[in-house]
């Protein structure tokens, strides 16, 4: 008998139960039917189903593949969806399934009949016969054609197996998590996309609904979560994600399969005047904002190396890290990011923070921000501790006194005394906003006992950040919260993480583990990996993303340890 009390080690379940428990919650509406390294996405449509392909920058209405698929029984009568598991769609006597990556396979019911539309309004009927194969290629749309039974059954088969082998490497963890463990490690697999331009790379990209590429700071935290069952998997996203540093080592806010996005002249021409750094008093509003991410390449990288050693890779992707680290302490004649020379490097464009719609960029930019401070602070000391590792010929000692100096500078400069809490400055002037950002800094070793003591009330304080169902992203007696409204109050799953990080950081353990099992109730809750929840309900925010990677990602990580 296993132990049902939160802590229980739980049982080992196999591959096929936990494919099984995955494939609840395929309801393919907010998680479709689809397979690692496909384009091709299929949803519910009435009693049948329709088709889309996933494309960089392109919504699901402008990739429609069919607007409906129907089975129809030898009465007539449509046949509704009784049954999704992760290598197949049922409906009554006929069964769906992919056949290779671009290309779907039905099979069953010789007497039924597969009633197509397509985008442009017409509408097909094919006898299902021994079974049908619906290719789909990008310049032809989808085409039909009849295949011998056998050839279904083997598609069938083999994507059991593909997905049996996935499976099989999803990490077991505590029995009350298991089945939500297993449905986020799906939604890892079924986010693996192929970059043909990159000679066939796996980016397990946020969504392919809407997100078809490599974010930088997505790739830390879905490595994060994939080192628990696929390792390789996992540096294969760091990999990408330091690929393509500029040269002056800065690493790119996307990957992705037309190229990268490092600055806003990688964007469309329409986009680019409204990020320039219009109003700035320290920059060129002429000149190409940089587009990054938050300093966590080092965390991550430690992270992924903690699992299974990799002493060659990881020597060369810690090269990059420390011209990237580097890069973000450069004055702007080295298009770096400490903008104003003052020691503590700013936010050139609000995208670059990750929080790009929070209310602390609601005023001039660039921003200097506490969270950076603290990331930056914290990846100096992780380069020391991994280059003493990994690059025994690299002194340590600079990262370690820039981390001081730059510790020192985020408590002197942001931290408010009066307030009791760290604050943020755009342009040079305070920025009020009460967010996220300012409980960060935990994250830092060596905060003074007074600042600890204060941050930690704070998250214990029921009208800023205890809320019902977890740690906002802003606090909820400031003016511009907003449950629903993306980094304006939402909880989102990477910043609850990382501030449990840093209450073990603060020597609050008891209260980091708190903050870990709300995280994951809220996600089993909420009905799954979500972009961001509300967090007065607890529920998917309205316009968040459905099986969201990092969310994924961070679960199976926060499961994992909460299992030990």
């Amino acid at each position: 008998m296993t132990d049902p009390r939160p802590g229980a080690a739980g049982t080992r379940r196999g591959a096929e139960e936990l494919a099984r428990a995955a494939g609840r919650r395929l309801d393919l509406e907010t998680a479709p039917f689809t397979i690692p390294r496909s384009r091709l996405l299929v949803f519910r449509e009435g009693d049948g189903v329709r088709v889309h392909t996933s494309e960089y920058e392109r919504d699901l209405d402008r990739c429609r593949v069919l607007d409906l698929l129907e089975v129809v029984d030898g009465t007539g009568r449509v046949l509704p969806v009784a049954d999704v598991q992760p290598h197949r769609i049922r409906f009554d006597g006929v069964t769906l399934t992919f056949d290779g990556l671009r290309a779907l396979s039905i099979g069953g019911d010789a007497t039924a009949r597969v009633r197509l539309r397509f985008p442009d309004g017409s509408v097909v009927e094919h006898p299902l016969g021994p079974g049908l194969r619906i290719d789909v290629a990008s310049d032809r749309g989808a085409v039909v054609a009849a295949q011998p039974a056998s050839s279904h059954e083997r598609a069938l088969a083999a994507l059991e197996r593909e997905w049996a082998d996935w499976f099989e490497r999803c990490p077991r963890v505590r029995d009350d998590l298991q089945d939500m463990a297993a449905f986020c490690w799906w939604v890892l697999g079924a986010n693996i996309v192929e970059l043909p331009a990159l000679e066939g790379a796996r980016a397990v990209v946020p969504s392919k609904i809407g997100y078809v590429g490599l974010w930088q700071w997505d790739a830390y935290f879905i490595a994060v979560g994939l080192r628990h069952g696929d390792p390789e998997l996992a540096r294969e996203q760091l990999d990408l994600a330091f690929r393509f540093p500029r040269e002056n080592g800065q690493l790119p806010d996307v990957v992705h399969e037309e190229g990268v996005l490092a600055t806003s002249d990688d964007l469309p021409e329409s986009d680019r005047a409204t990020l320039r750094r219009d109003g700035s008093q320290v920059a060129d509003p002429s000149a190409p904002v940089p587009l990054t991410k938050p300093p966590l390449a080092a965390w991550a990288l430690r992270k992924v190396l903690e699992v299974e050693e990799a002493p060659q890779w990881a020597a060369a992707q810690l090269e990059r890290v420390i011209r990237s680290q580097d890069w973000w302490f450069a004055g702007p004649e080295e298009n770096g990011s400490d903008l104003d020379r003052d020691g503590l490097p700013e936010y050139g464009h609000p995208y670059s923070s990750g929080l790009d719609d929070s209310p602390v960029f609601d005023g001039p930019i660039p921003t200097t921000a506490p969270d950076l401070a603290a990331y930056l602070v914290q990846q100096d000391r992780e380069i020391a501790a991994l280059a003493a590792r990994y690059l025994p010929g690299h002194d340590p000692a600079p990262h370690l006194a820039r981390a001081e100096r730059t510790a020192a500078l985020l408590t002197a400069r942001l931290w408010d005394p009066v307030e009791r809490r760290f604050i943020a400055r755009g342009a040079g002037g305070r920025i009020d906003s009460d967010t996220v950002l300012g409980l960060l800094p935990l994250r830092v070793e060596g905060l003074a006992a007074e600042v600890r003591a204060a941050l930690v009330a704070a998250l214990d304080d029921p009208a800023r950040y205890a809320l019902p169902w977890g740690l906002p992203t802003v606090s909820a007696t400031d003016p511009d919260f907003s449950a629903e409204r993306m980094w304006r109050g939402p909880i989102w799953i990477n910043t609850s993480a990382l501030v449990a990080e840093g209450l073990d950081t603060a020597g609050e353990p008891e209260c980091a583990r708190a903050m870990r099992e709300r995280t994951v109730r809220l996600v089993i809750h909420g009905g799954g990996p979500h972009e961001y929840y509300n967090p007065l309900t607890g529920l998917k925010a309205e316009r968040a993303t459905t099986a969201f990677g990092w969310s994924a990602a961070l679960f199976i990580d926060l499961a994992v340890e909460l299992s030990r």
